[in-house]
């Protein structure tokens, strides 16, 4: 399975991760097939006018976990994308190791449902996301 192999070699370090995650400082740290733990440092620089942590943060690093942890499931020939994405945040974050960990609920012949779950450094539940993937095939997939 190419996207797991690809992943792997992410965290290995074989293969740069989407400039996104660079600029963002989200790291790969764990990787199978129906999961993907990503990690950052939420800081001073990623504040909303409310002075916590901006919700498109959490939304980059939840999206991040639970699309690899869906590519993780596809055969080579395939890809996906997401029609469907919440996020409910539960607490508020200031400065903190955040931990994202994305996983497939039910994969199907033509979509998926996808988890994450949030953790902070004290492993508290900051937020907790959904997503819905559709597989795309044959010329659908390509370049994608």
């Amino acid at each position: 399975m190419a996207y797991l192999e690809n992943l792997q070699k992410m965290m290995e370090g074989e293969v740069p991760p989407p400039p996104n995650s660079q600029f963002l400082g989200i790291s790969l740290v764990e990787a199978g097939e129906g999961l993907a733990v990503f990690e950052m440092e939420a800081s001073d620089v990623m504040p909303n006018p409310m002075d916590t942590l901006h919700g498109g943060i959490l939304c980059d690093i939840s999206d991040a976990a639970m699309g690899c942890a869906f590519a993780s499931t596809l055969p080579d020939n395939a890809s996906y994308t997401t029609v469907e994405l919440k996020l409910n945040f539960i607490k508020p974050v200031w400065n903190s190791k955040l931990r994202a960990v994305g996983k497939v609920i039910k994969k199907g012949n033509a979509t998926g449902l996808v988890e994450c779950q949030v953790y902070d450094s004290k492993d508290g539940l900051v937020a907790y996301a959904t997503s819905t993937c559709i597989i795309l095939t044959d010329e659908k997939s390509v370049g994608r």
